[in-house]
């Protein structure tokens, strides 16, 4: 495949040509998986206030229908995320899926609902103890809680020195998630104490699983999309096509640095998915 068209970016790794050929040859086996934060909707200071790019959901609704899925992987609350991302009732997105909470919860466009099961008690625990815990650790001022429901995450982004404090939180959050049976998942500027065994990979394990996909086009921005990253490359070495995709790579270098595709932030992943539904729809 010489030159893609519409515009469709060359990936610089030949797993990840290989992955876009498939997926174009074969669109009704793939699935196009996505994080939220920081891949479809730009990083703000207050998370509350993250929404899809404008042209997130007109992207989406047009490729949908020509693949065999698309779905959201995200660490938020899976109806948080369908608020955010304006998913509901759009038209072309009938059978979007949203893994919440590192697949813990699943929404779905078909029953317009929510299924999770019962909160890890470590998490109840957490959340009585933490803002004392941090008082007590003379944490930075600017360093703020996000409740999460099913995981509480603790952010720097608003500290003085940001990096610093992140690296002085690592350790003894680390330890205050260990005694509670709960596990500390580091991002950008956050640190988030959630339960132990589901991460973005079993999520995307189990969905690719039970829609017995074939090529899969994963694309993320943090340290989070780590574990859907080497779940795509493990299902690479079993001969199982797959495309990554980083969206921005100054602040996770590990990310960028196992992508196929590095573009610059949502507003482009936003093009590659439309450029994808172009091509897919002009064959």
């Amino acid at each position: 495949m010489g030159s893609h068209p519409h515009d469709l970016p060359m990936p610089v790794t030949a797993a990840g040509r290989e992955g876009l050929e498939a997926l174009l040859r074969t669109p009704r086996r793939a699935v196009v998986a996505l994080d939220f934060d920081g891949t479809l909707a730009d990083i703000v200071p207050d998370p509350d206030q993250a929404r899809a790019h404008p042209d997130a959901v007109p992207a989406l609704a047009a490729l949908a229908p020509e693949v065999e899925a698309v779905a959201v992987v995200t660490g938020r609350p899976a109806g948080v995320a369908v608020r955010y991302g304006g998913f509901a009732g759009v038209p072309g997105l009938e059978h979007l899926v949203v893994l919440g909470h590192y697949g813990a919860e699943r929404w779905d466009a078909v029953s317009g609902s929510v299924h999770a099961p019962a909160e890890h008690p470590g998490v109840a625990a957490v959340r009585a103890e933490l803002p004392g815990f941090l008082d007590a650790i003379g944490a930075w001022r600017g360093t703020w809680i996000e409740e999460k429901g099913r995981a509480l995450a603790v952010h720097t982004r608003r500290a003085e020195d940001p990096v610093a404090a992140f690296e002085a939180l690592r350790e003894p959050l680390s330890e205050l998630a260990a005694r509670h049976g709960l596990m500390v998942e580091p991002g950008r500027a956050v640190l988030e104490l959630r339960p132990p065994g589901m991460d973005k990979g079993v999520a995307l394990t189990e969905f690719l699983a039970e829609r017995d996909a074939g090529p899969v086009l994963y694309a993320g921005d943090d340290l989070g999309d780590l574990a859907a990253y080497s779940a795509v490359e493990k299902r690479r070495a079993d001969g199982l096509p797959g495309l990554l995709v980083c969206s921005g790579s100054a602040e996770v270098p590990e990310l960028a640095s196992r992508a196929d595709l590095v573009v610059p932030g949502p507003e482009a992943v936003t093009g590659l998915l439309a450029a994808l539904a172009a091509a897919l729809r002009s064959r």
